[in-house]
């Protein structure tokens, strides 16, 4: 896709024995946002690893980093990149560039469009500089152009925080994967991304939550920790059954309680997950034994299908 030479260092389509091996999907391609309005909930590490398991589906996958702390860029190895203000992203939304020249080839199957440290400045120029449909630049600039005829899944890093680059996001996506991590404002990100962001883009066009993803979890869950708080919460409103992954679901807490069953929901603190973005590597690279695995496998085929398929 891009100028660059992409090196292909590990090719597992099926990690650690995936229960969606023969799950048959709709064969569109799709653009998916990973956002929330709080940071530190791992939007990086989810949107990357993503990416990853779509490559590693043997898609076409480009990643575009909208986050102008630049996690997803420099967990990747990209630090020059995102320190390079000579072309960017601005120059696609306002001086006519095209979208490829600012896309890279990474080490591990997919593309990026990186994030660069100017992109707060981008987003002034957006809103100064009062273009038509400014929310609409990355949907007709970069999304459009590319999605079906470069790439067959495009995923989106977008900031913590409302934006011009955030809604550009979800206008060009209008797919999101919404990560909570545990904590005392875990569902009042989730309400303020959904009052905030989502009800207003739902009054002029359909805005689907693909999936609702417990991460960074940690602690047991049968005994009254953040962690099973998250869950209990996430698990008890039936107008979210469908948007939460079978890693994430609990159907049955007396079980959890009498130790009948000893699971361990959603995505899982690991020191591998922390040494990848050390090391510049998607977790498939670094580790493709982790365990965690599945769970962003799992979220590579809600994108495919365009929601949670269970399979129990």
């Amino acid at each position: 896709m891009s100028s660059e030479n992409s090196t292909n260092s590990i090719d597992r389509t099926n990690s650690l024995n995936s229960p969606y091996e023969a799950l048959d999907t709709d064969g569109n391609s799709r653009a998916v946002s990973v956002c929330m309005l709080k940071g530190g909930v791992g939007k990086s590490t989810i949107a990357v690893n993503l990416a990853r398991q779509l490559a590693a589906h043997d898609h076409d996958v480009l990643l575009i980093d909208l986050d102008p702390n630049g996690h997803a860029s420099v967990g990747l190895g990209f630090d020059d990149h995102y320190h390079d203000t000579d072309e960017t992203i601005g120059d696609v939304f306002f001086n006519d560039a095209d979208p490829t020249t600012t896309i890279y080839n990474t080490d591990h199957q997919f593309d990026i469009l990186p994030s660069t440290e100017n992109l707060e400045q981008v987003e002034r120029e957006i809103v100064v500089g009062d273009v038509f449909q400014p929310s609409a630049l990355l949907k007709r600039e970069v999304i459009d152009p590319l999605l079906n005829d470069e790439y067959d899944f495009i995923v989106t890093d977008s900031p913590a925080y409302r934006s011009r680059l955030t809604d550009n996001a979800l206008v060009a996506t209008t797919n999101l994967i919404l990560p909570l991590a545990p904590g005392n404002e875990a569902m009042s990100g989730l309400e303020r991304t959904i009052e905030r962001q989502i009800s207003p883009l739902r009054k002029h066009m359909d805005v689907d939550v693909l999936a609702l993803v417990p991460n960074m979890l940690s602690g047991r869950i049968d005994q009254q920790t953040q962690d099973r708080q998250l869950l209990e919460r996430l698990n008890s409103h039936d107008s979210l059954q469908d948007r939460i992954p079978n890693f994430a679901r609990i159907t049955d807490w007396d079980a959890v309680d009498t130790g009948d069953i000893n699971p361990t929901p959603g995505i899982r603190d690991r020191t591998s997950i922390t040494k990848a973005y050390g090391e510049r590597k998607p977790l498939l690279d670094y580790d493709p034994d982790c365990d965690q695995l599945k769970c962003f496998d799992e979220l590579a085929h809600i994108v495919e299908a365009g929601e949670v398929v269970r399979h129990d």
